[in-house]
């Protein structure tokens, strides 16, 4: 069900022009230090895949893609994707990009079954991105440095949003803090998955939750991960499972703890069949991507998605995701954020 949660006393600090002058700055300085960062190249991304061919990010398994049929290739079905995480894989392979190097791209999708609230909305923005990493490279080491090197993209654009708008003052920490989430469960072992996030990042500011969807040993994980993408099995050398994480920063605004990024070590042939294996998924093993992934014509890689419209909802300290992009929300939802000032495009 969807829900609305507007702060006591909540006024926006810029006017619809301001606001979409601050998405245009961020937009246009992130994704230059970005590639910077990374070393990576934009390339070109669909908005659609063949379905039946594995490439979809599933998500958590349940959530519906939008289908359509293609006329003119005998009605065969189209859907939307939900992010890239795959397709990027395996561009990598067919652009023959080389190690240390890697592409991002601006992935548009439709998530037909999300709940909407200020976070979540039916389209998704994000900037994917995918590198190309050696054996040596799959570390949980390697993962944090790449973590680091994206936080310090994200500490540059919050200055440049102070330059432009000055009453908007920096919040985020110099450092981002790691953390298990083995760990977090250990260190709050009362509360739930997203109790402990706002536990820990209201602590810290900026988090990196490693190891997302291995159950812990509470018997459950962390947070859903499908079993074809990020490698959320495979043991590190901090004596947990898991080589991927999510990105969390402390929302002044909302008071709670924000994703601004999902990321992560990507599977090898070994790791794939065992969490196919897991999650009672191994049918998938015939399909494109997992064919040409068994047979080693993809690249060992990184990769994972940053929020675009999340992104500057942080940095312009706004309220709700539908001041920054424009989408289609419930009419009572419209209304009541209307009633306590809030715009949504």
């Amino acid at each position: 069900m969807s829900q609305l949660q507007i702060p006591s006393g909540y006024k926006p600090l810029l006017n619809l022009k301001q606001t979409e002058l601050g998405i245009k700055h961020i937009k246009d300085f992130f994704q230059v230090n970005l590639s910077s960062e990374l070393r990576l190249r934009r390339v070109t991304a669909p908005l659609f895949v063949e379905s039946g061919t594995g490439i979809n990010d599933d998500l958590n398994g349940i959530e519906r893609p939008v289908h359509f049929p293609i006329k003119d290739m005998g009605d065969k079905q189209a859907e939307i994707v939900h992010s890239l995480a795959k397709w990027k894989r395996l561009t990598l392979a067919d652009y023959g990009i080389e190690e240390g190097f890697g592409i991002y791209t601006d992935m548009n999708a439709i998530r037909a079954d999300e709940e909407l609230d200020n976070l979540h909305s039916l389209y998704v923005d994000q900037w994917d991105w995918e590198m190309v990493i050696g054996e040596q490279n799959r570390s949980v080491d390697y993962l944090k440095q790449i973590v680091c090197r994206i936080y310090a993209a994200m500490l540059r654009t919050e200055y440049l949003v102070f330059e432009l708008f000055p009453a908007i003052t920096p919040q985020l920490p110099g450092e981002i803090t790691f953390i298990h989430s083995e760990e977090l469960l250990q260190k709050y072992p009362g509360m739930d998955d997203k109790q402990r996030e706002d536990a820990i990042t209201q602590a810290h500011g900026a988090v990196f939750v490693i190891g997302i969807g291995a159950p812990l040993s509470n018997g459950l994980p962390h947070d859903g991960r499908a079993p074809d993408y990020d490698d959320w099995s495979s043991m590190n050398a901090d004596g947990y499972l898991g080589l991927n994480g999510d990105l969390l920063v402390w929302n002044p605004v909302l008071e709670k703890a924000m994703e601004l990024s999902s990321m992560g070590i990507r599977v090898d042939s070994v790791s794939l069949k065992r969490q196919l294996k897991a999650r009672n998924k191994e049918d998938r093993l015939s399909l494109y991507f997992h064919k040409r992934l068994i047979n080693n014509e993809l690249p060992l890689s990184i990769g994972g998605g940053i929020g675009q419209s999340r992104l500057c909802m942080y940095y312009l300290r706004k309220a709700h995701i539908g001041e920054i992009q424009a989408s289609l929300w419930p009419q009572e939802m419209r209304e009541s954020a209307k009633a306590q000032g809030v715009f949504l495009l």
